[in-house]
């Protein structure tokens, strides 16, 4: 006599049975370095990036174009642009140079040119490769930005951070591997800021325990972290043995690699509500050298100067991958006047957390990361004056940069031609970009794979890609 199986057990217990067996055997092989996907070397044992949402003018912050100024209020020539695409919002209508009224100044022992804006970011100019020749495929912000954290265009893929769950495994058995912090507020305002989604952390066709796990900024770190009232640590742990038991039970029934991950979950929740309230409790931290770190703003609970500060503690506790999210610099109008606010947010707390990183030893093993989803435009967008204009997107060139990780620091790479409105050396695109941090991690971009829909699917997708090594030490 034998149980009948539905069709749904019956693909549960054959093909995804499978595919749990396949990742039990990877994740085994992940951690010896035998799989075929690891390399040799991997100078960084972790990632903290800094995605800038709405997507910072490379103009009027990293790419210096002093030869602009002589060309205000005049049309970009055809042979520039080549009628390449551009949004709904300038189609059709004249484009014309606005430079930027931001003045540069070099920094560090290669004379880097950063903006005036950036003056904290200028001191750790040397731990700093400044990349101006990134590109991108997508005009929008929804696709730029899911295709910088998922490899595609395409909702529903795999994200950068479970990815690395996934190929490489936990560094701490008591908190996630994949952390994400969203800043709660802008000094440059409201204006223009889109949303988030959580496809950007999500595992997509992976087992949903590589996901990203989002950190409030108030209230419980973590939604429903703390016991409900009349429940203590004892109890739960009961209440967590009991359904672990009746997992198992259906586990064996019905072989979904899902149930699995449930247990798994559970098991990371409880051990969570006593490893989170731990690692945010700053009450231990030196707050007065974390102010001359990271600048005033780190005493706001949701900045990102103190997303920053918590992302080093993550980083010090073995969380592999690390997401922070500044959004508002979507600036399609009074561009001088925002992105002062934004640049303010971040400057002292991009170069504290590089400081911080590097004074406690952890640099070297920590890549940090800088990108928004694509660029602004060379020509104006409303009101156009010497102090006074907007940008609109652009994907042909923008800037971004690593530090640390292997990285190496002090130097500009790639170049843009004299309008800063396409790359003429040294192009680094997106898949690019991510294949580079895969490989300081010691991964081979092109072995890192999973089945799905009849494809080994990988995060630097199906073009090939190729590692910058122009900028590697």
């Amino acid at each position: 006599m034998f149980d009948l199986q539905t069709r749904r057990q019956f693909l549960n217990t054959t093909g995804m049975g499978l595919g749990a067996t396949v990742l039990g055997n990877l994740a085994a092989q992940a951690e010896t370095g035998a799989h075929g996907f690891r390399l040799p070397k991997s100078p960084a044992k972790r990632v903290i990036f800094l995605f800038m949402g709405g997507a910072p003018s490379q103009l009027d912050l990293f790419d210096y174009k002093p030869e602009l100024h002589k060309r205000f209020k005049e049309a970009l020539p055809e042979s520039i642009h080549k009628g390449q695409r551009v949004t709904a919002m300038t189609r059709g209508k004249a484009k014309l140079v606005a430079p930027s009224m931001f003045k540069f100044k070099q920094h560090g022992s290669n004379g880097m040119w950063l903006s005036e804006l950036l003056p904290n970011l200028g001191s750790v100019s040397d731990d700093l490769a400044l990349i101006n020749s990134t590109s991108t495929t997508a005009i929008n912000h929804d696709p730029g930005k899911t295709l910088f954290c998922t490899g595609t265009e395409i909702p529903g893929k795999a994200s950068m951070g479970a990815w690395l769950s996934y190929g490489l495994g936990r560094l701490n058995e008591n908190l996630p591997d994949f952390i994400v912090l969203n800043s709660a507020f802008w000094t440059g305002g409201m204006g223009n800021v889109q949303g988030l989604y959580s496809r950007l952390w999500g595992s997509g066709f992976l087992p949903s325990k590589h996901q990203g796990v989002p950190f409030q900024p108030s209230g419980d770190p973590v939604l429903f972290l703390s016991n409900p009232k009349g429940v203590n640590r004892e109890s739960r742990h009961k209440m967590l043995d009991l359904v672990t038991k009746l997992n198992e039970e259906h586990m064996a029934r019905v072989g979904d690699p899902e149930i699995q991950t449930t247990i798994a979950q559970q098991e990371m929740a409880f051990r969570m509500q006593a490893s989170v309230p731990e690692l945010t409790d700053l009450s231990g931290e030196n707050e007065a050298q974390n102010e001359k770190l990271y600048g005033p703003e780190m005493k706001k609970s949701g900045s990102f100067a103190r997303n920053c500060l918590l992302a080093r503690r993550m980083a010090e506790r073995g969380v592999r991958f690390i997401q922070l999210f500044h959004r508002g610099w979507d600036h399609h109008s009074t561009l001088p006047k925002k992105i002062r606010g934004q640049a303010y947010d971040v400057d002292q707390a991009c170069a504290g957390l590089i400081k911080d990183l590097k004074q406690r030893g952890m640099l070297d093993e920590t890549l940090v990361v800088f990108a928004g989803e694509f660029g602004r435009t060379t020509y104006g967008q409303g009101k156009l004056e010497r102090d006074q204009y907007g940008r609109d997107h652009h994907p042909k060139c923008f800037s971004t940069w690593m530090a640390g990780g292997g990285i190496k620091g002090g130097m500009t790479y790639g170049k843009t031609d004299d309008y800063c409105y396409n790359v003429v050396k040294d192009e680094v695109r997106v898949r690019d970009f991510n294949a580079t941090i895969l490989h300081q991690l010691g991964i081979d971009h092109d072995k890192l794979t999973f089945p799905f829909m009849g494809l080994d699917q990988k995060l630097t997708g199906v073009n090939p890609a190729k590692v910058v090594k122009g900028i590697i030490g």
